[in-house]
Order: C-alpha cells, then sequence, then structure tokens
C-alpha cells in the first residue's frame, strides 16, 4: 500500500514540471532570440504574461504583497535576477554548462545562510563546498589557463545560481508568507527587472514587429511560467529536501537530452566529470536540509 497522499503527490508532480519546463524553456526563447526578440524582450513579454495570470487566478493574495513590503522587495529582486540571467545564460551559452553552474547554488546557499541565517554549515556543510568547488574547477578546466567561466554566459549561469541561493534564503526569512504572495513576487520581480534593462538598452521602449505565431508562443510560455512558479513554490513547502533535491536533477536530464537533440550541444568527458562532482554536491545539501 501506497503512503503517499493525494498532496504529497501533487507536490511531487509539480517539482516534475517544473524541472521539464526549465529544463525545455531554452529551445523557445531562442527560437524567440532567431524571430528578433531579445532574452530581455522576450523575458519581460513572457513574465507579464505570467504576473496578468496571477492576477487573474490570486487575485485575493495581492493585497498582501502590499503588506510585506521589504520582504516581497527581497524576493522580488533575488528571483528576478535569477530567472531573467538563466534566459540569457542559456540564449549565449552551452546549455548543460550554464545548468551545471547554475546548480553550485548550494554552495553560495551554505555561504548565505551563514551570513545572513547565522547557520553554521558544519563538516557536511564543507563537504559540499568542497565538492562543489571540485566540480567547477575539473568543468572549466582549460589547458594553459584559469579554470574560469570562459564567456559572459557562464558568468551570467554564475550569478543565476547565486541569486537562486539568494531566493531560497529569503523565502526562508520569508517563511510566513504564503505561496501565492512569493509567486507574484518573482513574476514582479523579472517583469520590472526586465523593464528596466530593457529601458536602458531601448530608451524609447519600442518592441520589434510581433508576428501573431510569436505573440501566441509567449503567451503560452507566460502561462507555463506561472504554473511551473506556483507549483514548485508548493512542491518545495511540502516535499522533503532530499526527495526534491533528486527531483530537481531531472531538470538536467531533459536539459541534456533537448540541447543534443534541438542544437547539437555534447559535454566533454571532464565536464561531465566536473558536472557529477556539483550534481552529487546538490544531492547531498538536500539530505542536509532533511537532517535538519
Amino acid at each position: 500500500m501506497s503512503n503517499f497522499t493525494p498532496s504529497q503527490t501533487f507536490s511531487q508532480f509539480g517539482l516534475i514540471f517544473g524541472a521539464v519546463v526549465w529544463g525545455l524553456i531554452w529551445y523557445p526563447y531562442r527560437l524567440l532570440e532567431e524571430a528578433g526578440i531579445t532574452g530581455i524582450q522576450s523575458s519581460l513579454l513572457t513574465y507579464g504574461f505570467a504576473l496578468l495570470a496571477g492576477i487573474v487566478v490570486f487575485a485575493r493574495h495581492w493585497r498582501e504583497v502590499r503588506h510585506i513590503p521589504k520582504e516581497a522587495f527581497w524576493i522580488a529582486i533575488a528571483a528576478g535576477w535569477t530567472n531573467l540571467s538563466y534566459v540569457l545564460a542559456v540564449l549565449e551559452g552551452e546549455v548543460m554548462r550554464v545548468l551545471l553552474l547554475f546548480y553550485l547554488a548550494p554552495l553560495w546557499t551554505l555561504i548565505l545562510a551563514r551570513f545572513l541565517l547565522h547557520e553554521k554549515p558544519g563538516r557536511p556543510g564543507y563537504v559540499v563546498m568542497l565538492l562543489s568547488l571540485l566540480g567547477m574547477l575539473t568543468m572549466l578546466w582549460q589547458p594553459g589557463s584559469w579554470p574560469l567561466p570562459q564567456n559572459w554566459a557562464e558568468w551570467i549561469a554564475l550569478s543565476a545560481g547565486f541569486g537562486f541561493a539568494s531566493t531560497n534564503v529569503m523565502t526562508r526569512w520569508a517563511g510566513h508568507v504564503s505561496l501565492q504572495a512569493k509567486s507574484f513576487a518573482v513574476w514582479i520581480g523579472v517583469f520590472v527587472i526586465a523593464g528596466v534593462f530593457m529601458l536602458v538598452q531601448h530608451p524609447h521602449g519600442a518592441l520589434p514587429s510581433i508576428s501573431s505565431i510569436h505573440w501566441g508562443m509567449m503567451l503560452l510560455m507566460g502561462l507555463a511560467l506561472a504554473a511551473t512558479t506556483w507549483l514548485v513554490q508548493l512542491g518545495v513547502t511540502n516535499t522533503p529536501a532530499n526527495k526534491a533535491a533528486v527531483i530537481f536533477m531531472f531538470e538536467l536530464v531533459v536539459a541534456a537530452v533537448s540541447s543534443y537533440w534541438l542544437a547539437g550541444e555534447e559535454l566533454s568527458p571532464r565536464e561531465w566529470i566536473g558536472g557529477l562532482m556539483i550534481i552529487g554536491a546538490a544531492l547531498y545539501s538536500g539530505k542536509m536540509e532533511e537532517k535538519k
């Protein structure tokens, strides 16, 4: 007899759904860029649709965001940059390298939690840090050069992982805030930050000519992102951390298969070894959270 309750099953479905969406979302964003819609413009529009969907579905929770300005503001900043920088990174970089650099987030989470939440990492935490750093150095190592990100897309991927870690820490700090309010903060954050970047790049705010097909694509992407944001928040809240960490790894499987078949991208053996170290650190960090 299975001991899963419907809520547990639905929560884990939410995590799987989020892993699939984030493992595939790079491809429609690349199609939009090929159509002349930049990553910043497409992020602004897709998250604009996500925000509109959230306002319709969770209208009564809108007031809650206004009553928690400090918490909502910091979650919006961290999550907004995380989502926008992830999109920009997968547009310009190799999908799997970007994702593996993003999955250094547990390293940054431990560091931020130490200084912001005063949580000591302990011996297991130092193991996660060491394994993460070794994985990153192995993956980035090149003969005759320092093991650093090779281009700005990989630097942005690192910053996206740091933003994701910041979002996790901020979410724990704002534990009393509802899932809907946190989701609103994410959508608003991406929309506002993308809007600021767009105004800097395009002071007159002009959008390129967009076909009805691409408008429809961005609408569907916005709805998928809205659902993903809420479902992942629900899943993380109701799923043990070690199980959530394993489920999140499915994103890497989806990204590896899709980037190989759709873009012809593949990792070298050395990059796989470094990537497996990073994955191992992420999985072990999930077990640490479960023990807490």
